[in-house]
């Protein structure tokens, strides 16, 4: 990884000495493992009679009743709803919007002369995509992208806090919605039945709260670790340049060599053994999965960005019921962006005067800025 002060960023040599020496790790003072491997995280994704994605009893916060938080059958139940909007046809249709703000993106960095990849690209476009799909107003996007921040951060106060306005804010548009329905996802959600039944506040707001960082936050990283490793490994860039058509599985190199989701967690359901260890019922279980795209057991050299590499499973998505619902649009916005980018601005480079940092955040991968030299 040709990045300044690369471990600071993703800790890939802590996670092959873990893989190595300690691939089911427990800690003591948290009650809570931590698993490396990558089998041994694709398992518990498909494990749902000893792991839970349910990780707290008392659900109060909207994130808690998203179905990320959701085990079967309510998960399939709550997941079907919402499906209806990420369909390929629907997610084709949107490519031209895609290519549109991407545009758009790139005269304004050209018309300024300068850019950072992060707030001037990466972050503004699946923004706009996602508040549009959810059918919130332009003036409000601002505010989406410090709520998503503070969602995926490590400062749980601003966790609870953004929450709590998030709830304000939705419930408001909720409302509203159900009188007066619009083509949009809110609409659908409010107007949605599970068993004859419609959904509570919570799950309404968990949902559109788990569609704005899903749609948002993994998005603008992926964007963003794109151009940072293209930046890193200018051969690749040039043959990108010239096939554009290999983008797309330039992405899923991106996708595995730094993950924008690092990490998740579940709950054990009841007692189970995983490498000799003993996990018990109600703790904790941290899967890396930045670890499991760098497991030697699975990809030759991981160490080495590489796009041509295949197979490529990795497992940035998930895996299994919950594989990420967003992830063709995920793919197509990144793959927009780079196209776009590579085509207009074919050589940036990044601004190495500006030291890399990492976002405050231990679940998701990002930087905090990434300005770039436009040539």
């Amino acid at each position: 990884m040709n990045w300044e002060a690369n471990e600071e960023l993703i800790p890939l040599s802590w996670y092959k000495q873990m893989r190595t020496s300690s691939p089911v790790t427990f800690y003591a003072e948290h009650g809570c493992w931590d698993v490396f491997k990558y089998e041994d995280i694709k398992s518990i994704f498909t494990d749902h009679e000893h792991y839970s994605s349910v990780t707290t009893e008392n659900v109060t916060e909207p994130l808690d009743a998203s179905i990320l938080k959701l085990d079967p059958p309510k998960h399939r139940q709550l997941r079907k709803i919402v499906s209806q909007a990420f369909t390929p046809r629907v997610i084709e249709s949107i490519a031209p919007k895609i290519e549109s703000i991407a545009s758009e993106l790139c005269d304004r960095a050209e018309a300024a002369g300068q850019m950072d990849a992060l707030h001037d690209f990466a972050s503004p476009l699946p923004i706009i995509i996602i508040a549009e799909m959810l059918g919130i107003p332009t003036e409000d996007r601002e505010k989406f992208k410090q709520w998503s921040e503070a969602l995926v951060g490590d400062n749980y106060e601003a966790f609870i806090q953004c929450q709590d306005e998030m709830s304000t804010y939705f419930n408001r548009i909720a409302d509203r919605r159900r009188h007066e329905p619009e083509d949009d996802l809110i609409s659908n959600l409010v107007h949605a039945k599970v068993e004859g039944e419609q959904l509570t506040d919570l799950e309404i707001v968990g949902f559109c709260i788990l569609l704005l960082v899903a749609g948002n936050e993994t998005t603008t990283n992926l964007i963003t670790s794109a151009i940072l490793c293209l930046d890193s490994h200018q051969e690749a860039k040039e043959q990108l340049i010239k096939e554009p058509a290999l983008i797309p599985q330039a992405i899923e190199e991106v996708l595995r060599y730094c993950s924008p989701v690092q990490m998740m967690i579940r709950r054990v359901k009841q007692t189970t053994v995983l490498r000799g260890q003993m996990l018990l019922p109600n703790q904790m279980v941290q899967i890396r999965i930045g670890s499991a795209n760098h497991d030697e057991d699975i990809f030759q050299h991981p160490e080495r960005f590489d796009i041509h590499r295949s197979p490529n499973p990795h497992l940035a998505f998930g895996y299994g019921i919950h594989f990420c619902l967003g992830a063709q649009l995920a793919r197509m916005e990144s793959k927009i962006a780079m196209q776009t980018l590579l085509a207009r601005i074919p050589r940036f480079e990044r601004d190495r005067s500006h030291r890399l940092e990492r976002m405050s955040s231990s679940i998701i991968f990002g930087v905090k800025q990434l300005p770039l030299i436009l040539r």
